[in-house]
């Protein structure tokens, strides 16, 4: 693989995006939202893909496409196993071109059962979820090539389908792969992927990580170095991205306290805030909000994605202009 246009677009710089968590009653406003996210600086702005408790992403993005003209687009992540991948190309394709080349695509396996469960698809072992996931991996590049493409597998078949119009962006969007796991998920990234997706929290046992998070999120990036390694690929072809599962800042302690009190008491629509401890929350004023940036920063994140309650513009607003100029990357 050749290092994507988008990767190599940040190399003089640190990247922001951020991931807004749509309440029940705050559809409404998404739009207004996505277009202040754009007027604010951030590289991408992304939409979760849990439609069984949430918005559906898709269409989401869809209307933001049409109200921003910069902002990178996407969901952080898309769930492999929610659609057939030849038809997650076809949306992907169609956003790629209302937005004029702007989709970022981010795939993971997918961990709620009980959404599973809802659109009654099968929930099966992370083993097989993930074989499914390297056959996707190749039907969604395939089905947007220049012929008409065909892929018969144990979990996925196509025949005879090319979507068009294809995507705006050469050689193809950029594909980022959502997930930490050290053996299997970054490996995925090194064999297939233009960008990781990393966190410092472990929060399926309960358990999370150091109270910065840095030595995990290095012990993460050394795995996806020597994955690399291993399958013979250069590292820096690999956009290096941090998640963060819940963001709240404010000017003073006070503030902060009477926000994060108000946000607690209106249970998140992100089942990845619900299942996380809070202890794994960033939550805090500018300053100590930089500083543990800034200590994930130096492993060599290179692009932050931070998930913010979509009414929470105060945070929006502080995360661009107090905090994103004073954290330094490589």
């Amino acid at each position: 693989m050749a290092r994507h246009p988008w990767v190599a677009a940040g190399d003089d710089r640190l990247r922001w995006g951020v991931q807004l968590v749509v309440g029940a009653d705050a559809l409404g406003s998404l739009v207004d939202t996505g277009r202040m996210v754009e007027d604010l600086g951030y590289d991408g702005l992304f939409i979760f893909d849990h439609p069984a408790i949430h918005a559906d992403p898709w269409v989401c993005l869809s209307a933001l496409a049409a109200a921003t003209t910069r902002v990178r687009l996407g969901s952080a992540v898309n769930c492999i196993g929610y659609r057939h991948p030849a038809y997650l190309a076809r949306l992907a394709a169609d956003l790629d071109n209302l937005s004029g080349g702007r989709l970022v695509l981010v795939l993971g396996i997918g961990w709620l059962a009980p959404e599973f469960a809802a659109f009654d698809i099968p929930f099966k072992s992370a083993k097989e979820r993930f074989a499914a996931f390297a056959e996707a991996l190749a039907i969604i590049p395939g089905v947007w090539g220049p012929e008409r493409f065909s892929y018969e597998g144990e979990h996925y078949r196509v025949a005879e389908l090319r979507i068009q119009p294809p995507p705006v962006q050469q050689p193809r969007p950029p594909v980022m792969i959502g997930g930490s796991g050290e053996h299997v998920t970054l490996r995925f990234v090194a064999k297939y992927a233009d960008a990781c997706n990393v966190s410092n929290t472990v929060s399926i046992d309960g358990k999370v990580g150091d109270g910065g998070g840095a030595t995990l999120v290095k012990q993460r990036l050394d795995a996806l170095h020597r994955h690399c390694d291993d399958l013979d690929r250069p590292y820096d072809e690999v956009l290096r991205t941090h998640f963060t599962i819940k963001l709240a800042i404010a000017r003073t302690e006070a503030d902060l306290a009477e926000k994060v009190e108000r946000q607690a008491a209106r249970p998140s629509t992100s089942p990845g805030t619900r299942r996380t401890l809070p202890s794994a929350f960033v939550t805090g004023t500018p300053d100590l909000v930089v500083a543990h940036y800034q200590a994930i920063a130096d492993t060599g994140i290179q692009y932050f994605i931070a998930q913010v309650e979509s009414t929470d513009h105060e945070t929006l607003e502080l995360l661009a202009t107090e905090v994103m100029p004073r954290v330094d990357g490589r």
